[in-house]
């Protein structure tokens, strides 16, 4: 009996695919096409109801309503990977950093090209959000899910980006 469970969805940046483990930590969250879906998902059983919270924590980022997710998540990798991907969840939302910028981030200046790599095999796409990095001259460079998707996920965070001063509290 497997112990991952998948479910998708489809948004305006293409099919969602996202897989927990039987505790409900988030594996995997990918943009796939329907027949991608059903292969990424070979081996896990589909169970909406143990992905609700994911889902609904998705349906809420593009509503333009929820910023940072607070899903319990369970990717495999390595020690550095992990460093990396939790370095990536710091970066705030409509905003994006350099390779080299994460990296001296992370106490190694001279480690830019490892997290490139670190970055690219993020499983927790979106959630994890590693469409924010970007080349260190601006320039959008390497996404998994192809730098058009990259290009429109920047553009719709900034768009819904809360503006200064948006959240004043009506009673002090």
């Amino acid at each position: 009996m497997s112990d991952r469970y998948w479910d998708a969805m489809d948004s305006p940046f293409g099919r969602m695919v996202a897989q927990v483990n039987g505790q409900g930590g988030l594996l995997s969250m990918s943009f796939f096409d329907h027949a991608e879906a059903t292969a990424v998902a070979a081996g896990a059983r589909h169970d909406a109801p143990r992905l609700a919270a994911v889902m609904a924590q998705l349906r809420e980022y593009l509503a333009g309503t929820r910023q940072q997710f607070t899903l319990p998540l369970a990717p495999s990798g390595t020690p550095f990977q992990h460093a990396v991907w939790a370095a990536l969840v710091q970066i705030p939302y409509g905003e994006t950093i350099s390779y080299g910028e994460l990296a001296q981030a992370l106490g190694q200046p001279g480690a830019a090209r490892a997290v490139g790599r670190a970055n690219a095999t993020n499983p927790i796409g979106l959630i994890v959000p590693c469409h924010r990095v970007i080349g260190g001259d601006g320039s959008l460079t390497g996404y998994a899910g192809g730098l058009p998707r990259k290009q429109a996920l920047l553009a719709f965070e900034r768009q819904h980006k809360p503006q200064p001063g948006s959240n004043l509290a009506l009673f002090d």
